[in-house]
């Protein structure tokens, strides 16, 4: 029996000027209340938290500035905590799943919370061109790897093991490291059909002679 929800009904909300892709690392530093006490109860409770792409607004709350957050982003697991000197709550989240928003309310702290579904995972991947596109970009990712871990090996953005014969793992972490715009990510990151993330970042790679 699946562990996943039909739905969340009450999804507590991180929105924010990033994408989180499925298996994505997420540092953050948290120091307003209304995140503070997120945290806290999703440490407590051993629960997730969303992460969205802020459509409008900013990430910290200003007066008469609504937050309207996009309606797929991905669900987001604590996976190390720490406090810095100045009380700032250090958290390292991954990514899980991929989920819609349903509908959306602001809580009196100010914490959006949302009834969401979860979306199905990405169509397997199919073709033999496509096939050949997805090697292509394998090597490229092994080779970005490579290079930072040269440089230095703790500032690779992504967590292992590193899944180079996994279309969905791959086309992820390239969305996520290639210099895409923050709107075309999002489109990415909402795609069903691993086939067709493969295809754009393979596109976006030959177009700026990456291949």
């Amino acid at each position: 029996m699946s562990s996943t929800p039909a739905v969340y009904a009450d999804l507590p909300l991180f929105p924010l000027h990033t994408v989180l892709f499925p298996d994505g690392l997420l540092p953050l530093k948290i120091f307003e209340a209304r995140y503070l006490d997120m945290a806290r109860a999703c440490l407590r409770d051993d629960s997730p938290f969303g992460v969205c792409l802020l459509k409008s607004g900013g990430e910290v709350a200003q007066e008469n500035v609504p937050c309207v957050p996009e309606m797929v982003g991905t669900l987001a697991r604590i996976e190390q905590c720490d406090v810095d000197d100045y009380g700032m709550l250090l958290v390292r989240a991954r990514g899980t799943r991929r989920f819609r928003l349903l509908s959306h309310r602001k809580e009196p702290s100010g914490l959006i919370v949302g009834m969401a579904e979860p979306l199905p995972q990405d169509v397997p991947l199919e073709g033999t061109d496509v096939l050949a596109k997805f090697g292509a970009c394998a090597e490229v990712l092994e080779r970005i790897i490579g290079t930072i871990r040269e440089r230095d090996a703790d500032s690779v953005p992504f967590a292992e093991p590193f899944r180079f014969d996994d279309p969905s793992w791959v086309s992820n972490r390239l969305s996520e490291i290639l210099q895409i715009p923050l709107r075309a990510r999002q489109k990415l990151m909402e795609l069903m059909d691993v086939s067709e993330r493969i295809d754009a970042v393979h596109h976006y790679m030959q177009q700026h002679q990456l291949l």
